[in-house]
């Protein structure tokens, strides 16, 4: 594996990365770095916490020009708050190690703010598409001068529907910008933005490895609406750190404070909580304050922490894409997992076709929190595969049990991730 110097990356980057801790590239970074760094449009699909914000952040903080007041130089489109939040924190420190500036632009925040900022003049922004659309329509910011851009988690953009934003903003971009993009799958609508806005795009496709992966075990547990505060109390019990996913914003609010009851420190973050108290939430929960984080969808891919020791599914997922997005919050960075579906009769039959999807053994059982000590013997892994061959669905539904997905490789331990 080549080091960011033999990729080519500025030595005042390679010395911010030192510090961090961060001394050798991850695969994603590996294969598309030196492209980037050339120019050229990338297209990128790699799992979730494989480094891909460190694959686009090097290049940009590179490459990026002065901005103007009003006309930035640089883009990065991402789905969430919280993704926004981050790929700042991540970017920032690259950034100012070339003297070039950053800022957030999403909703929930003052717009005044950002009209401030954008009159001050700003390099690169990191926007979510409604409140980049809002600045475009009002006259505060002109994209004409944007000649990097990239786009972010791009097909949990298309499964939230922003695509069609998206589209426009690109076409008020310069025609000939740089475009990156990043996505854990390349399919349908993803396609189309590839096709239309990345020319001749250098292809990286990243499969998780084996050894990059804890050893994440599936249990799927029948379980009524009467019973699901407690089961879901006695979980969370086991394992220093989880979080509960639910189907609405009210149902959220609801569960944490269910849980805070029983005596369970919880807290909930969805879309309808300001900014900052999602701020508060998961900082809390990253720090180890809060021991169990209630969310909904919004923070299934758009939260990156590391060691969350449980995902527990309180309503079961809409899809076999959300059940992969959820569940991916634990066992990542080595650490072993437990995901549990809590499935109440009428959700019977939608899971098992869920399973059948993801090339999952078929079948709930009664709950068994004695289980949960001996999950890792009791249990065969199988990966959950969005789009299983049928030799595949096959094999998996002769074998009785649980699942792993599979791991990725991890070169060595840092104190802090890449994003």
């Amino acid at each position: 594996m080549k080091t960011f110097t033999e990729l080519g990356v500025p030595r005042e980057l390679t010395e911010t990365l030192t510090r961090r801790g961060v001394t050798s590239p991850f695969p994603i970074q590996a294969a598309t770095i030196v492209e980037a760094l050339a120019g050229r449009d990338v297209c990128g699909r790699a799992p979730t916490g494989s480094g891909k914000t460190l694959a686009f952040a090097i290049p940009l903080a590179t490459n990026a020009g002065r901005g103007a007041p009003r006309r930035p130089r640089a883009l990065v489109l991402v789905p969430t708050r919280e993704l926004a939040a981050q790929v700042a924190a991540e970017l920032s420190q690259l950034a100012t190690a070339r003297k070039r500036t950053t800022a957030t632009f999403y909703g929930g925040t003052p717009i005044g703010r950002d009209q401030q900022r954008l009159r001050r003049g700003v390099d690169i922004a990191i926007a979510c598409p409604g409140r980049l659309a809002d600045l475009v329509q009002r006259g505060d910011a002109d994209l004409r001068d944007v000649d990097m851009v990239v786009i972010d988690e791009a097909d949990r953009m298309a499964d939230m529907g922003f695509l069609p934003e998206v589209r426009r903003l690109l076409d008020q971009t310069s025609p000939q910008r740089q475009t990156l993009l990043f996505s854990a799958t390349l399919d349908g609508d993803v396609d189309v933005l590839i096709r239309r806005y990345q020319r001749d795009p250098v292809r990286h496709e990243l499969v998780a490895q084996e050894e990059d992966h804890g050893e994440v075990r599936h249990l799927f547990w029948r379980a009524e609406a009467n019973e699901r505060v407690d089961v879901t109390s006695s979980l969370v019990r086991t394992v220093d750190s989880a979080i509960v996913f639910t189907r609405t914003k009210h149902s959220a609010d609801r569960v944490a404070r269910q849980l805070q009851r029983s005596g369970v420190t919880a807290a909930a973050i969805h879309s309808n909580r300001t900014q900052s108290q999602r701020e508060r939430a998961l900082a809390d929960f990253t720090a180890g304050h809060v021991a169990t984080l209630v969310a909904t969808d919004v923070a299934a891919r758009g939260i990156h922490v590391d060691d969350i020791g449980m995902v527990v599914h309180f309503d079961p997922p809409a899809t076999g894409k959300d059940y992969v997005h959820r569940s991916g919050r634990t066992g990542r960075a080595g650490a072993d997992g437990i995901v549990v579906t809590l499935v109440p009769g009428d959700k019977l039959r939608d899971v098992k076709s869920m399973q059948r999807s993801l090339s999952m053994p078929q079948g709930v059982h009664p709950v068994a929190l004695h289980q949960l000590g001996e999950a890792r013997a009791a249990q065969p892994p199988v990966q959950p595969t969005a789009r299983p061959a049928p030799q595949a669905r096959r094999a998996a539904a002769a074998r009785p049990g649980g699942t792993k997905p599979a791991r990725s490789g991890r070169q060595h331990r840092r104190p802090a991730r890449q994003g």
